[in-house]
């Protein structure tokens, strides 16, 4: 496929004045300790920045609790202030999140949240938060309405342009929003994999007009030709780990398989690859406004391009959805599983935040 021609990925709007890529620039993966095989070469990260942003990707999604993610978008931030790179600083948007940690959210109040979201400011070399997104852990611990008030409060002041949230499900969503804070997206994983979004949040976020920022959408690279064929995985990244125990919960590694080898089918009429078409199935779920897209290397600039290329028709969609319908589907609502499960909770670590609280 020719990419000479290639205009830029499409945009939305999440806010009045405030717009989006549509595949976001997901740098999870960059965080210490994420890969479990081989070391991260920044420079050449830095390098498929630069190569993003020129063709029109300048949407960033990083979190406080992502160690050392937001200082190395920091230092993205200042070379393009000092002029590098095709794009101005201005033209970029960076999402963080705000994460407190699990052993002290009974005691997070507005100087504990001013203080981090003061912190992410410094990192990230920027006058005020385009968006955070807020997770809380525990649901049984109250505060997590008076704390997305408290956001609020720092959005009054010029400190943050919009507020998320990630991992939550509907009805305590709902709740925030009740109270009054103006939520405009909300982040949760959705893919092929993992459809627990069809469950009620998404309806829910259609109804009241927050838009779904996806990640997990290719499965930390699950849903990419070089495992077809293959009999089992050693996950490669803490990301894996957690996507294998999605596949295995829902289509299995048989399915999964089948999956790849109908994914494989349906590229090879648009000349891509079946992780295009795992991208733009769920770009095409109702609410859903953008999918975030890991970045560990400058290798795969073009393939986020590609995605834009081109459009499934609608026996494209019938036949992908109607596969996945013949496997199980994860219960319950968006991260119930994470908060309530051993085996899903045991791999996540909520106390990451504290760890850096007395950085200057």
């Amino acid at each position: 496929m020719d990419l000479d021609s290639f205009e830029g990925p499409e945009r939305v709007e999440l806010a009045p004045g405030y717009t989006v890529s549509r595949v976001i620039n997901g740098c999870w993966q960059l965080s210490e300790g994420h890969s479990l095989t081989s070391p991260i070469d920044f420079d050449d990260v830095t390098r498929a920045f630069f190569e993003l942003t020129e063709r029109g990707f300048t949407t960033f999604d990083c979190g406080d609790i992502y160690t050392g993610v937001e200082e190395f978008l920091g230092t993205f931030v200042e070379k393009l202030k000092a002029g590098q790179g095709a794009v101005s600083a201005d033209e970029i948007q960076i999402h963080t999140k705000y994460v407190p940690d699990l052993d002290i959210l009974a005691d997070v109040d507005f100087a504990h949240t001013e203080a981090i979201i003061d912190r992410s400011l410094r990192r990230l070399h920027r006058d005020t938060l385009d968006l955070v997104q807020f997770h809380w852990w525990d649901y049984d611990v109250p505060g997590y309405v008076e704390t997305a008030l408290d956001l609020a409060e720092l959005q009054r002041r010029g400190k943050i342009r919009n507020i998320g949230v990630t991992n939550f499900d509907a009805s305590h969503l709902k709740e925030i929003v009740d109270a009054g804070v103006n939520v405009v997206s909300c982040q949760s994983q959705y893919s092929m994999f993992d459809r627990r979004p069809e469950n009620g949040l998404s309806a829910y976020c259609e109804s009241a007009g927050i838009s779904h920022v996806c990640y997990g959408t290719l499965a930390g690279g699950l849903l990419g030709s070089k495992w077809r064929g293959i009999k089992r995985a050693l996950p490669e990244t803490r990301s894996q780990v957690k996507y294998l125990q999605v596949l295995e919960d829902s289509v299995g590694w048989e399915g999964y398989q089948k999956l790849l080898a109908l994914l494989t089918e349906i590229a090879g009429h648009y000349g891509v690859q079946p992780s295009h078409i795992a991208t733009k199935y769920i770009l095409g779920q109702p609410s859903v406004a953008c999918a975030i897209i890991g970045v560990r290397n400058s290798r795969h600039v073009d393939d986020n391009c590609m995605i834009f290329e081109f459009e499934l028709t609608a026996e494209d969609k019938a036949a992908i959805t109607a596969f996945l319908n013949e496997y199980p589907r994860l219960e319950g609502d968006c991260y119930t599983l994470e908060r309530t499960s051993p085996r899903y909770r045991g791999i996540i670590h909520m106390n990451v935040n504290e760890e850096e609280q007395g950085e200057k």
